[in-house]
């Protein structure tokens, strides 16, 4: 049977082909585990990976048994929900593909290769990880000034969670908690009620990616002031942080009104920023 284990983690979708491949990078052993199905997917093209890789466990389970070369890691299904799923790491992955007759086995071979790679230079430099951000968001078509609000919001992002992490707040949903507060008191409503209120239906649309630049611009405000004032008060529970993600919010929440006064129209708006293309599927704690 595979192994089940808890690491520190960071998920992640990547492209091979076109095709989805749900990843999760390991800090403390430095690589990616990738997900089997996934992988099986994208080499075989089947129409039922799970079942193809079941077959390949059944028929070589006693080989398995004497080496799990893949885990059990949490991620997200299609349907939005966190599963355990098979993973396995480059190594394993390489036992796959020899299981497995694809013409796409060298490609896939120097894509992993390339993933691996890119990634350890984005740990020894952060900015190349910005630039490749950067990349994407340009061929969906977002201009340069919104780019740049984009990441810098990202970077605001990962410092609150960061000051909540430091608060002893692990769980992915007293995050969803803590920033549903941010956002009620910044625009009125929660990330949910105002992806509904863009029409944004599928699991895997980023709201942010659909906000113009106001919307950016309040968001940011919102939570750079809760990381503020979580800073200076150093909550200890998680009741005092929800209050201090709502104050913060609240002094957004102020100044989007009094701008809303000024330009005679509402900050949030229903359109989406590219109504014409898919979200970027960039993974982040937004």
């Amino acid at each position: 049977m595979a192994n089940t284990k808890t690491r520190k983690t960071m998920t992640n979708i990547k492209l091979f082909q076109d095709k989805k491949i749900r990843s999760v990078w390991n800090d403390e052993e430095e690589q990616w585990y990738f997900s089997v199905v996934d992988v099986v997917a994208a080499l075989t093209d089947s129409p039922t990976p799970r079942q193809y890789w079941r077959k390949m466990k059944d028929r070589d389970l006693k080989e398995y048994e004497t080496y799990p070369f893949w885990v059990q890691l949490k991620l997200t299904a299609p349907d939005g929900k966190k599963r355990e799923t098979d993973c396995a790491n480059v190594k394993g992955l390489f036992r796959i593909i020899q299981s497995i007759p694809s013409h796409k086995a060298e490609p896939f071979k120097q894509w992993l290769a390339t993933v691996g790679y890119e990634r350890l230079l984005e740990i020894e430099n952060p900015e190349l990880a910005q630039e490749r951000m950067k990349e994407l968001y340009e061929k969906k078509g977002y201009p340069k000034d919104w780019i740049d609000k984009r990441l810098r919001g990202m970077a605001i992002r990962q410092n609150l969670t960061d000051e909540w992490k430091r608060r002893g707040i692990m769980l992915e949903q007293d995050y969803a908690i803590l920033t549903a507060e941010i956002s009620k008191a910044t625009f009125g409503m929660t990330p949910s009620e105002y992806k509904e209120f863009k029409g944004l239906t599928k699991k895997n649309q980023n709201l942010r990616d659909h906000m113009d630049d106001l919307e950016l611009i309040f968001t940011m405000l919102g939570e750079r002031v809760t990381t503020e004032i979580s800073q200076k008060e150093a909550p200890e529970t998680f009741e005092e942080s929800r209050k201090i993600a709502k104050r913060g919010g609240n002094v957004a929440g102020v100044a989007r009104k009094e701008t809303e006064k000024e330009l005679g129209r509402s900050v949030s708006t229903p359109n989406n920023y590219l109504p014409t293309q898919t979200t970027l599927e960039i993974e982040s704690n937004d």
